[in-house]
């Protein structure tokens, strides 16, 4: 092979890398939005189909427009965010407040209703607040002592046998946040990190390629078997 040709191909090589590289975390964010505007269209879908539905006796051009498809789903995501903003501003007053109080009573009536209602709030709700014995972002030993994750804290308890306080810690999957594992972990093994949560979620997204030059790693390095100093 000619020496042009190796290096035309070296080039070419190194042109699909760069483009991977600059392509990658845009494509990550529209994954990521276009998730959350298909659930929000879904939701919002059959308001818009009552609005088409309720204008059509006045004007059938009109309700065939709002029955495009492209135009269905941009009215059902401004619609659902529409209502979230609504909503945020009605609980924050104090009729707003009583009324939710009054239907998580009925809420917590029911019992299968009742444990994924009060579940979901209580871990928004320890997301929400940063625990006073620690950072909100940590590094722990997972899955195996020589090893590291990054993990959120979301609450800290008390060890029952007076042994200290134990942290119970969300470690998110890569790339896809959203799901993950629960661990209890001794506080003292909780290493705690400089980071945002934006910036943690922004290294499990991308797989680490955020990461910034140096690192944490925690106390106890693990050193491997047979290796002596």
């Amino acid at each position: 092979m000619k020496e042009s040709t190796r290096t035309g191909l070296r080039h070419l090589r190194g042109h699909l890398l760069l483009g991977l590289i600059t392509a990658a975390p845009l494509a990550v964010t529209w994954l990521v939005f276009d998730f959350l505007f298909k659930q929000l269209s879904r939701l919002g879908a059959p308001a818009v189909a009552g609005l088409a539905h309720t204008v059509r006796p006045w004007s059938e051009p009109l309700a065939q427009w709002l029955r495009e498809g492209w135009m269905t789903s941009l009215l059902s995501a401004l619609l659902v965010l529409l209502l979230l903003v609504t909503l945020g501003w009605f609980a924050g007053r104090l009729l707003g407040r009583r009324v939710l109080q009054l239907l998580e009573a009925v809420v917590r009536r029911i019992p299968i209703a009742a444990a994924i209602y009060g579940g979901t709030k209580s871990f928004l709700s320890a997301v929400e607040r940063k625990p006073g014995e620690v950072q909100r972002v940590v590094l722990i030993p997972f899955p195996s002592p020589q090893l590291r994750a990054v993990g959120f804290v979301t609450r800290v308890l008390d060890d029952a046998d007076g042994a200290g306080k134990i942290a119970v810690v969300y470690v998110p999957t890569s790339p896809n946040p959203t799901s993950g594992y629960i661990e209890l972990v001794p506080l003292e093994l909780c290493t705690p990190m400089d980071w945002s949560i934006d910036e943690a979620m922004s290294f499990v997204m991308t797989s680490g390629a955020t990461a910034p030059a140096t690192i944490r790693f925690g106390p106890g390095h693990a050193k491997p078997e047979g290796r002596v100093d």
